[in-house]
């Protein structure tokens, strides 16, 4: 496997000052080999030091858009760097580039709402159907109900360019006995699957990770009963044998977990996924190309923080046997660093 990398999207912090980049890589399957150092070159998109009424930007979220554009979008969080029931000032901005990364428009703010009220944490799934895209997030109003989560989206028919009003789907993917619980739309991006479904993952700390989805093309969401422990922040991907596949964070073990669902949700396999190390932070996981699409062999792209106790050595790996195995990791930024997000770009690079 060969990585030639251009320029991911990658939080890193460097003398407190926090930034966000994007590299993109060229793939071939030659022979191992590495990633020299002057073969990446980072393209900081969002930097607090040329936005100094902004504290910091974090929690990214990349999806290609069905015409091939990219879209990145991230956390504006203003008065600090402080997580959503902290900050009465956070929005989802995004940045755009219809050059698969080459340039970039400007920041472009697409969920603002009055000072009281944030936003945080942005996902997004591409209906690979309908080309419509959906972009979830976190909602809390700390001034009325501090410490209740709202689950929001906002769509876009137009490749990013404008996004519609936000869609409260709270009732729809949690349980009225959720009300009060510490609970969340993981931030990165969901799936669409072969059959059209769209999936992505809700946390809740007390009552366990759980996968939900829409079958009409957004139009309704549901949860799926299901609880799946231990797992924090997870990623979802569908496998060539139509089997489900999520990778979690689990705080405090070193590794990942893995979990497989062979009924759609219905009951799931949790194993420690041991070859993947982690300190604890959300991380990406899609699918890069299938047989059953016509493509040479099977592939998953997986990118994170690599290492058991601490937020660094940002790592890509690739599974040709569906997840039960990973290649050595390519390293991409050996610093401090933390969320990452991967797509397949349309020209077949990775960002």
């Amino acid at each position: 496997m060969i990585l030639s990398c251009k320029n991911l999207l990658v939080r890193s912090r460097n003398m407190k000052v926090l930034v966000v980049i994007v590299f993109i890589c060229s793939f071939s399957l030659s022979s191992a080999q590495k990633p020299t150092k002057d073969s990446l070159h980072f393209i900081n998109l969002f930097n607090q030091n040329s936005d100094p009424e902004v504290a910091c930007y974090r929690i990214p979220s990349l999806i290609t858009a069905a015409n091939g554009d990219l879209i990145a979008a991230i956390d504006e969080r203003v008065p600090s760097c402080g997580d959503l029931k902290w900050s009465k000032d956070i929005n989802i901005v995004i940045r755009r580039s219809e050059d698969q990364g080459k340039t970039w428009f400007d920041k472009e703010i697409v969920v603002d709402y009055p000072y009281g009220q944030s936003a945080s944490d942005p996902s997004m799934i591409l209906d690979t159907t309908t080309s419509k895209i959906f972009m979830f997030f976190n909602y809390m109003d700390l001034d009325t109900e501090n410490n209740i989560y709202y689950l929001k989206v906002v769509s876009s028919v137009d490749n990013g360019k404008t996004w519609s009003q936000p869609k409260d789907i709270t009732s729809q993917i949690t349980h009225s006995n959720w009300h009060s619980d510490f609970k969340f739309i993981t931030s990165g991006r969901g799936i669409t699957t072969r059959s059209e479904k769209l999936l992505h993952t809700v946390v809740n700390l007390d009552k366990g990770l759980h996968v939900f989805g829409s079958d009409d093309h957004g139009k309704v969401w549901y949860v799926i009963e299901t609880p799946i422990m231990p797992a924090d922040e997870s990623q979802i991907v569908e496998l060539t044998n139509g089997s489900w596949m999520i990778s979690s964070r689990v705080n405090g073990v070193g590794m990942r977990y893995k979990h497989l669902s062979k009924d759609e949700g219905k009951t799931w396999v949790t194993t420690p996924d041991k070859s993947l190390n982690d300190p604890g932070c959300n991380a990406s996981i899609i699918r890069y190309s299938s047989v059953k699409e016509g493509d040479d062999k099977n592939r998953l792209i997986f990118s994170n923080v690599n290492s058991k106790d601490k937020r660094e050595n940002l790592t890509v790996k690739i599974s040709y046997d569906e997840g039960k195995s990973w290649t050595e990791e390519k390293t991409i930024y050996s610093q401090s660093a933390a969320y990452s997000s991967l797509s397949k770009l349309a020209n077949g690079d990775i960002g």
